[in-house]
C-alpha cells in the first residue's frame, strides 16, 4: 500500500490529495492505532472540495516535499472531508472555538493518540507572514511540546474536553411563546443593512434562516416592514455578483457588504434555502425578478448538479485553473468578442461592464447599481446572456464535488416540492421526486439511511441531519403530489431518528447514531450553521407529520426537542432562527383538509397558499382521516362533491365549498 492512503477513497476532496507526498490516512481506527504504535501526535486537516483556502494550503504545504517530509516525520496525518464527516468537523471546530479562535476551513487540529484535541488553528502559510506563524515552525514546535512536556499536552487536552462537555450541557428550559418570537424578529431586523440588505458589515452570508424568521414574523403580526427587510435582502442578492447572472445559482457568500464579490463556490444547501425564499417572495410581491432567479437556479440545478443516479451533487468549486473565480469573470474585450460591438454596448451598462473592471482587473457581472429593467430590455438581454453562457461553457470548468449528501438533497427536494407547488411549476416537483427516489434507492441499506454516496460507496450510518431533512422532503413531496409513498418514507426516517439518535438528557437528538463509530464526544447542537440546525428541521417535520397522520405522539416529540433547546434559543436568538421557526410552525400550523370528489381542486388551492404554516391532508371521505385528526368529525358530514376544512389550534372552520375562498378562510383562522 502507498504511504498516502487516500487513493481508495471516493470523496472528491480526499482524492484531490491522493498524490500529495504527505502520508495521509483517512479518518478511522487504523490511523489512531498507528499513532499509538509510533508515539506520534496526530495532525488532523479538515476541508472540503470547493474550499479556496484549502486549495491554497494544499498547494503551499501539502504538495511541497519539504513540508510533507516534516509532517511525515513528526505526525500521523489524517485528512477529512467535512461534508462527508460533519460529525468529526463539528467536534474539532468546537475545540478550536474553545481555544479562542474564530474558526474556518481548512481546519488544522493537533490530537493525541486517543483523538483528544490539544491545539489547533485554520490556514497556516508555509512560512510566517501577515501575522500568521509559518506551518513548518508550527509543526516543529507542536511536536517538540508533545514529546518533551506531556503535562502541558494533558492540561490543554483536559481543559478543552472539559469546556466542550460544559458547552454541550443544555441551558435551563424556558417557555417561549409568540410574543417572544415577535421580539426576536424586531431585534434581528434592527441588525440588517438598510442600504445593501443582509446583516450589516462584511462578509455577507445569505442567512436564509433569519430571512425566514422575518418573513414568518411579518405573516404573524401583519407588519409588512419585516417582510420588506427580507425581500430587499433577496433583491440585493439577486442583482449582486453573488448571483451567477449567466448560469443561475448563488455563491456561498460575498466578501464585501454590497453582495458584489462572491466567494465563487456554489453549494447545494444555499440554493435550496434561497429557492424557498424566492418562491415565497414572488408569491407575495409578484416581483418577476424573484420568479426569474428561481427558474434560473432550477435550470442550473438540472444542467450542472445532477448525479448519474438522479440525486443532486454537493457543490461546485470556487477555483479553476488554480485561480478563484476564473471561470466566471470577464474582461470588456472578451464580452465584445462574443457579442459584437453593438450588442456589447447595449449589454455593458446593465452588468457593470467597464474598461477597468470591478474586481482584480476583471468584471464580475452584476446589476447592483441598476434600477428597474423593463420587460423589453430583459427580452433583448436574454439571448445575449445565452451567448455568453455558451462561450463560458468552453472554459476549463471548476471542479464538481459529485457526491450525494442525504441532508443536502433533502433540503433541495423539499424546496423544489414546496416552491414548485406554490408557483405551479410541476417540473420542479417532478425533479424533486426523482431525486427523492434516487436517494432512497441508493442510500437506504437494510432500512438505514446513509449520509454520503459516491461511486457505489455508501457511508453508513447516516446523521440526524440526513433523517430530518429527508423527512422534510418526503412530507413536502406528499403534499405536492398526494403520493403516499414519500409520506411513509418520511415516517420511517423519523422513527429511525427516534430509535438511534434521541438524547434522554436534553430531549433533543444527537448528530450521530448510537451504533456509529465512537468519537471523543457525541456531538449534539442546537445552533444554525450554513444549514438549518437538524434538531429544528426534525421538530418542524414532526409537527407536520403529526397533523398528516393524526398522531399526537409525534407532536409530543417535537415539543420535547423544542423544550429541551429553548433555553439556548432564548439566550441567543440570532444563532437559533431555525428552532424559532420550528416553534412558529408548532404554534401556528394550519391543517387544511380536502375531502370528497373535488378534493384535488381544494388541494391545488391549498398548495397555492404559502407553505411555511400549512399542511395539506387529502381524503376521499371523512372516515379515511386518522382517528386523531381534528377535522374527521366535520369531514364525515361534508357534501359528497367535496369541501375543505381549515383547522388551527384545536378548532376547525365550517366547510369551505369554493376553492377560491380557501385562502380567505385560512386568514380568518390564523393565529
Amino acid at each position: 500500500m502507498s504511504d498516502n492512503r487516500l487513493g481508495a477513497e471516493t470523496s472528491p476532496y480526499l482524492l484531490q490529495h491522493k498524490d500529495n507526498p504527505v502520508h495521509w490516512w483517512p479518518w478511522g481506527p487504523e490511523a489512531f492505532a498507528e499513532a499509538q504504535r509510533t508515539g506520534k501526535p496526530v495532525l488532523l486537516s479538515v476541508g472540503y472540495a470547493a474550499c479556496h483556502w484549502c486549495h491554497v494550503m494544499a498547494h503551499e504545504s501539502f504538495e511541497d516535499t519539504e513540508v510533507a517530509a516534516l509532517m511525515n516525520a513528526l505526525f500521523v496525518n489524517i485528512k477529512v472531508d467535512r461534508e462527508e464527516r460533519p460529525d468529526v468537523d463539528q467536534i474539532y471546530m468546537g475545540a478550536l472555538h474553545q481555544l479562542g479562535e474564530q474558526g474556518g476551513w481548512p481546519l488544522t487540529m493537533f490530537l493525541d493518540d486517543k483523538a483528544a484535541p490539544f491545539w489547533g488553528g485554520t490556514y497556516f502559510p508555509k512560512t510566517a507572514r501577515y501575522g500568521r506563524p509559518g506551518f513548518m515552525d508550527v509543526l516543529r514546535q507542536v511536536a517538540q511540546v508533545y514529546g518533551e512536556t506531556p503535562d502541558k499536552i494533558a492540561h490543554n487536552r483536559d481543559a478543552i474536553l472539559s469546556r466542550l462537555a460544559e458547552a454541550a450541557k443544555p441551558a435551563d428550559r424556558v417557555t417561549l411563546a409568540l410574543p417572544d418570537l415577535d421580539r426576536a424578529a424586531q431585534q434581528i431586523s434592527g441588525l440588517f443593512d438598510r442600504t445593501h440588505g443582509g446583516l450589516r458589515g462584511a462578509p455577507k452570508f445569505p442567512q436564509s434562516g433569519l430571512l425566514e424568521l422575518l418573513w414568518r414574523a411579518g405573516d404573524r403580526t401583519g407588519n409588512e416592514r419585516l417582510k420588506a427587510v427580507a425581500a430587499f435582502t433577496l433583491n440585493r442578492m439577486c442583482e449582486g455578483g453573488i448571483y451567477d447572472h449567466l448560469g443561475g445559482g448563488f455563491s456561498r457568500y460575498s466578501v464585501d457588504e454590497m453582495w458584489l464579490v462572491p466567494h465563487f463556490e456554489k453549494m447545494l444547501y444555499d440554493n435550496a434555502q434561497l429557492l424557498e425564499l424566492l418562491a415565497l417572495a414572488y408569491a407575495h410581491t409578484g416581483d418577476e425578478l424573484f420568479l426569474a432567479r428561481a427558474r434560473e437556479t432550477v435550470g442550473w440545478l438540472e444542467r450542472e448538479m445532477l448525479t448519474p443516479e438522479g440525486a443532486f451533487a454537493a457543490s461546485l468549486d470556487a477555483d479553476s485553473e488554480g485561480h478563484e473565480g476564473k471561470f466566471y469573470v470577464w474582461t470588456k474585450a472578451e464580452i465584445a468578442a462574443v457579442l459584437g460591438a453593438e450588442d456589447a454596448a447595449f449589454f455593458g451598462p446593465f452588468y457593470d461592464v467597464t474598461d477597468a473592471g470591478n474586481w482584480e482587473d476583471s468584471i464580475i457581472l452584476n446589476r447592483t447599481g441598476v434600477g428597474d429593467v423593463s420587460m423589453v430590455e430583459e427580452a433583448r438581454l436574454a439571448p445575449l446572456k445565452a451567448k455568453l453562457l455558451a462561450a463560458r461553457a468552453k472554459r476549463v470548468r471548476p471542479g464538481l464535488d459529485d457526491k450525494a449528501l442525504a441532508d443536502w438533497n433533502g433540503l433541495m427536494i423539499a424546496a423544489l416540492a414546496r416552491g414548485g407547488a406554490l408557483l405551479e411549476e410541476p417540473g420542479w416537483v417532478a425533479l424533486g421526486a426523482r431525486a427523492f427516489e434516487a436517494v432512497v434507492r441508493v442510500m437506504v441499506q437494510d432500512g438505514r439511511l446513509g449520509h454520503s454516496y459516491r461511486a457505489g460507496r455508501l457511508l453508513l450510518p447516516g446523521l440526524a441531519s440526513d433523517l430530518a431533512a429527508m423527512a422534510r422532503a418526503g412530507i413536502a413531496l406528499h403534499e405536492a403530489t398526494g403520493d403516499p409513498a414519500p409520506l411513509l418514507q418520511a415516517k420511517a426516517f423519523l422513527e429511525e431518528l427516534e430509535s438511534h439518535y434521541a438524547d434522554p438528557a436534553t430531549g433533543a437528538y444527537f448528530l450521530t447514531a448510537d451504533d456509529a463509530d465512537a468519537l471523543v464526544l457525541r456531538p449534539l447542537s442546537s445552533l444554525d450553521e450554513a444549514l438549518p440546525n437538524y434538531n429544528a428541521v426534525a421538530a418542524d417535520a414532526l409537527v407536520r407529520l403529526s397533523a398528516l397522520l393524526g398522531d399526537d405522539s409525534l407532536r409530543e416529540r417535537a415539543d420535547r426537542v423544542i423544550g429541551g433547546l429553548s433555553g439556548a434559543a432564548a439566550q441567543n436568538p440570532l444563532a437559533h432562527s431555525s428552532l424559532l421557526n420550528a416553534l412558529d410552525t408548532r404554534l401556528r400550523l394550519a391543517e387544511i383538509v380536502a375531502v370528497g370528489a373535488r378534493r384535488e381542486d381544494f388541494a391545488q388551492a391549498a398548495l397555492r397558499v404559502p407553505f411555511l404554516n400549512r399542511v395539506l391532508v387529502r381524503a376521499a371521505q371523512g372516515d379515511e382521516l386518522p382517528e386523531g385528526s381534528l377535522a374527521r368529525a366535520r369531514a364525515e358530514t361534508a357534501p359528497a362533491e367535496g369541501a375543505a376544512f381549515v383547522c388551527v389550534a384545536e378548532r376547525c372552520s365550517l366547510p369551505v365549498t369554493d376553492p377560491a375562498l380557501l385562502a380567505v378562510t385560512l386568514a380568518e383562522m390564523a393565529v
